[in-house]
């Protein structure tokens, strides 16, 4: 709670920040200087602002002016194409140097910051508040893939990456996109080697916003929007699916189970109390559209001694369930950021950060959309109502009058002896829950200047903390439901019985659940050297020891990532440049003697456009060549602590797979594994080679880079070189051990071309970025009878499954065929191909059907349009995903047994319709030989989205509100996920037992105070 208390408290003063006043010097001096750019031109109009932002003077034909100003004042110098300066005002002021926004833009990288045009070794970064100007979003990395190359929704085709925010582990989450200010993705092993073993896989780097010296600014964003869904499934009517049904049984071998008038009855919509048709995506249980509000106010400001920025953001959205207590369903988030950056003295700064994030979701003890999937149209009545139950049936007119859920006053909740908890029984009386998430983090930092010590060095340290803690709060409620016994009075249904399943029953106690708590330290301190030699050397080193650790709730050990990293970098006239990041990793899930590693990468840079028969060139202003290799170290795959030892356990719950003694309720012991204590961490060994250029005096832009990415060392249990007797199934046991054996291969290559055109009016903005990767299992432990089935060669992600022939439809056929041994096979069902020409149909005839895109689509291509004509902004973006594939298996594809039967059965085989079937017969059985993998149900996941589009419009507030207290305003619409062209769109766009896809429509309006 101490704890909780000082982060509050530093929350509260970050935020009263922006009103922190710093005395000035009244002193006055005469201010003679000149403003040139890094080449030493003279800026002519250049302009010379206060703090306040008020213009004090302009510049002349040779850059200078002059002016007189209080000393140790701050003054703003600006000039268009260049970026801002801040300077505070002394005697020995004389030149403001403005550098050019595209060449001195910085970029975050591991520890450091380095200009955009010196980035080597695979680094990719996005300045967010340049796209949330023309496209809002919320999420952090939505749609990240169509700006940033190499970002697949992983990183170059690895399964899974670190996340940083401001350098320390947090979730994607906990930070909105309107409070962050750059995302760098470091790709390849050199840009992650300073970050140790838990990037080995490729790095999220989260910057969020801090504030500049200048007058406070004030910026609130306020948007209202409309989920609608993109698709529903469609689900069979009861008489549809009871005729079908029947069907089934007849291929079986069965009799009907439905009669046809009581099919009639279902169909024909009479009493729908009786005879019932459940839609559980009709407009009784769901609404077209719910809403989603968000706010956010930012307030930044300072001067060349400190600077502030405050985040403040609510959102709040509803769903799609619109009926019992499931009208009350509302996920609302409420965060507040803020931070500080001051100077203490000439030589040392420091900064202090923190946030707070509070989440609330309402929701309901059930689970709607999991039994809209399953449970089957005719089985039930949701309601039953109470004015068709006959007024002399004394029992069941007793139960009305005791139940405790009377819904509107007209139905009692319906239900069966199988149905006691249905979903929609559940939403009306089943209680409510509430699920609560807190996180809070800060960072503190110090910077020194040690240039008394060496010219050039520097040192940083920089700690994080977060808490995060998670519970659900519930009413938790019992609840009876009714099963009708009906009648026909001349005409007439009535109700003549009721039978009642369950109590009512409710504690009035709240109970809480999946209570979880997470905390994670972080810490670094670094020692840093730069140095220019005679302009033509320029020398950076940097000493790096940094880890963190995470420990969550009910687990045993924590995450720890712990290294010490070394970097040296060297540029020869901004030509050569070499750069080394090499780290020494530790681990504690290797033995003793194997827990540090030193992974070394180097990188070297090219920069042609400085050569001498460049330099001069009208049409090249940049081109920069790049390579870069090396090894890291990583611990990512080693599943678990002390997998090199050898370990017994002992069955404790009464179960005994062996005994000497009939009768003895002996205890078992079983081996899990073996030891290895010569196990190693697995490595990460990769070349990758780039190139960025900027032509036509930047008017086209591109970068581009290949890699070659090899995973070695991973650990396995080999069973292809112990006896079968080494493991077993039942009882789960091995005396296997693990060993570094197995190896994967990923190349690829990935770019981005962005073209800048005026074409009249309009400023045109075009963007393609691309990646594409492959992969391949090097290495494996295996022993396949055919070599087809061998997964060395194939990709990590590939699909395996049976190549099917079509139906059979004749008994004859099935005779001449190779026996199937999944199943009874029966006219209608799935023929396979005989790939070892064995005479059987077993899995040893599975092959390679295709890959499945697990880590991120082979091939990802976004397209971003920007067009601006007056105060007009037009944005577009496209993604296109192609080159994988998915098996459709949901219960939606694979109906058999007691199933709910969708709209694909339509297309079952039966005698009628032999050539033109696109479903296998229906069964009331288990349909396992249908229902396996194979190419009848592989299907392309290629796509095409128009991802968001908005239209925005910047009001003139001069004209409007004299530019005095407003000074910008922006009014926007935009749309996300509007549509899909792909050759199954049907299938991507439709969930199965979840909510839907939705597209989403939004109005918003932005304002600068």
């Amino acid at each position: 709670m101490k704890i909780k208390n000082i982060i509050w408290y530093l929350a509260f003063m970050l935020i009263l920040s922006p009103f922190i006043l710093v005395a000035q010097d009244i002193q006055t001096i005469q201010l003679r200087a000149k403003i040139t750019d890094q080449k030493g031109i003279p800026l002519p109009n250049a302009v010379v602002r206060n703090d306040q932002e008020e213009q004090l003077a302009t510049t002349n034909e040779d850059g200078t002016f002059s002016l007189e100003v209080a000393l140790n004042s701050v003054l703003i110098f600006t000039s268009p194409g260049y970026e801002s300066k801040v300077v505070r005002i002394n005697a020995q002021v004389d030149e403001i140097i403005l550098f050019d926004e595209w060449e001195s833009r910085q970029v975050n990288t591991p520890y450091q910051t380095k200009d955009k045009s010196n980035l080597i070794g695979g680094i990719t970064y996005v300045n967010v508040p340049e796209i949330i100007e023309k496209s809002y979003f919320t999420w952090p990395l939505d749609n990240m893939e169509g700006f940033a190359p190499g970002f697949h929704g992983n990183i170059w085709g690895n399964n899974e990456f670190l996340v940083l925010v401001d350098g320390v582990p947090r979730d994607v989450g906990s930070v909105n996109a309107l409070e962050i200010e750059q995302v760098t993705f470091l790709k390849g092993v050199s840009a992650v080697a300073l970050y140790g073993s838990r990037a080995a896989k490729g790095v999220v780097m989260i910057t969020t916003k801090r504030g500049s010296a200048g007058k406070q600014m004030v910026n609130v964003r306020a948007n209202s929007g409309v989920h609608m869904a993109r698709a529903l499934p469609n689900y069979l009517g009861s008489a549809e699916y009871m005729t079908l049904y029947n069907e089934a049984r007849a291929n079986d071998g069965l009799q009907p189970l439905f009669s046809q008038e009581e099919i009639f009855n279902h169909g024909s919509g009479s009493n729908p109390y009786r005879y019932p048709n459940l839609d559980f995506y009709s407009d009784d249980y769901l609404q077209r559209a719910y809403s989603r509000h968000d706010a956010t106010m930012e307030i930044s400001g300072g001067n060349d001694r400190a600077r502030y920025y405050t985040n403040m953001g609510f959102m709040s959205e509803g769903s799609f369930l619109n009926f019992g207590q499931a009208t009350q369903n509302r996920n609302e988030r409420f965060n507040i950021r803020g931070n500080v950056d001051m100077n203490l003295t000439k030589h040392i700064s420091g900064f202090a950060d923190a946030a707070v994030i509070f989440y609330n979701g309402k929701g309901v003890n059930a689970n709607f959309w999991q039994g809209a999937a399953t449970i089957r149209p005719h089985r039930f009545s949701p309601l039953v109502p109470i004015s068709m139950i006959e007024e002399d049936d004394l029992v069941s007119q007793n139960f009305v009058n005791n139940s405790s859920h009377v819904i509107n006053g007209q139905y009692l909740l319906g239900g069966t002896q199988l149905e006691q908890t249905n979903p929609i029984a559940g939403i009306y009386a089943g209680g409510s829950n509430q699920f609560t998430s807190r996180q809070y983090q800060f960072n503190t930092g110090v910077n020194a200047d040690l240039t008394n010590v060496l010219p050039g060095l520097t040192f940083g340290y920089r700690f994080g903390l977060d808490y995060q803690t998670s519970y659900n709060l519930a009413f938790n409620n019992n609840y009876a439901v009714f099963q009708p016994q009906w009648n026909n009075y001349a005409g007439e249904d009535l109700i003549t019985g009721l039978t009642r399943f369950g109590q009512d029953a409710s504690t009035r106690t709240q109970n809480i659940s999946g209570n979880r708590f997470q905390q994670t330290m972080s810490m670094s301190a670094q020692l840093n050297y730069h140095k220019v030699v005679k302009e033509d050397h320029e020398f950076s080193a940097m000493l790096v020891a940094g880890g963190f650790q995470t420990g969550v709730s009910q687990m045993y050990h924590r995450v720890s990532n712990a290294n010490l990293g070394l970097h040296f970098g060297y540029s020869y006239q901004n030509r050569f440049l070499v750069e080394m990041n090499n780290a020494v990793i530790h681990s504690a899930r290797l033995p003793e003697n194997n827990r540090r590693a030193f992974s070394p990468t180097m990188s070297l840079g090219w920069r042609l456009s400085n050569e001498g028969f460049l330099k001069d060139s009208k049409v090249v202003d940049n081109l920069l060549l790049s390579v870069s290799g090396g090894i890291i170290h990583t611990d990512l795959d080693i599943q678990d602590y002390y997998l090199y030892e050898q370990v017994y356990t002992q069955q404790g719950d009464g179960t005994v797979f062996y005994t000497w003694k009939d009768g003895l309720n002996n205890i078992t012991t079983i081996s899990r594994r073996g030891a290895n204590p010569d196990m190693r961490l697995p490595k990460r060994e990769e070349i990758n080679v780039g190139v960025e250029t900027s032509l036509f005096q930047n008017r086209l832009f591109f970068t581009g880079s290949a890699f070659i990415s090899r995973m070695s060392g991973l650990l396995v249990q080999r069973s292809d070189i112990y006896p079968n007797y080494f493991s077993t199934g039942f009882p789960a046991s091995s005396f296997i051990p693990w060993e570094n054996y197995n190896s994967d291969l990923r190349t690829g290559f990935d770019f981005n071309l962005n073209v800048k055109q005026k074409v009249g009016d309009v400023n045109l903005n075009v963007g393609l970025v691309g990646t594409y990767y492959n992969t391949k299992a090097l290495q494996r432990g295996e022993n396949w009878l055919d070599s087809y089935q061998e997964r060395s060669g194939r990709p990590l992600d590939a699909i395996w499954g049976l190549q099917n022939l079509g139906f059979f439809n004749s008994a004859a056929q099935i005779n001449s065929s190779p026996e199937q041994i999944f199943g009874e096979v029966r006219p209608g069902d799935l023929r396979y191909v005989d790939q070892n020409g064995d005479g059987r149909i077993t899995p040893q005839d599975e092959v390679f059907l295709g890959r499945g895109g697990w880590f991120g689509a082979p091939l990802t291509l976004g397209l971003n349009v920007t067009a601006e004509w007056k105060n007009f902004t037009f944005f577009a973006l496209g993604m296109m995903r192609s080159g994988a594939y998915a098996i459709s298996n949901s219960s939606y594809f694979w109906v058999a047994g007691e199933a709910k039967y969708s709209e694909e059965v339509r297309g079952r085989w039966h005698e009628g319709n032999m050539e033109e079937a696109t479903f296998p017969r229906l069964t009331t059985l288990n349909g396992a030989n249908n229902f396996r993998n194979s190419d009848f149900w592989l299907y392309s996941t290629d796509r095409f989205d128009l991802a968001r589009l908005q239209i925005s419009y910047k009001l003139p507030v001069d004209r409007i509100f004299g530019g005095r207290f407003i000074k910008g305003m922006d009014i926007y619409t935009n749309g996300a996920n509007l549509l899909t062209i792909a050759p199954n769109r049907r299938i991507l766009e439709t969930n199965i037992g979840s909510a839907p896809q939705t597209r989403f429509f939004n109005l918003g309006l932005a304002a600068q105070f």
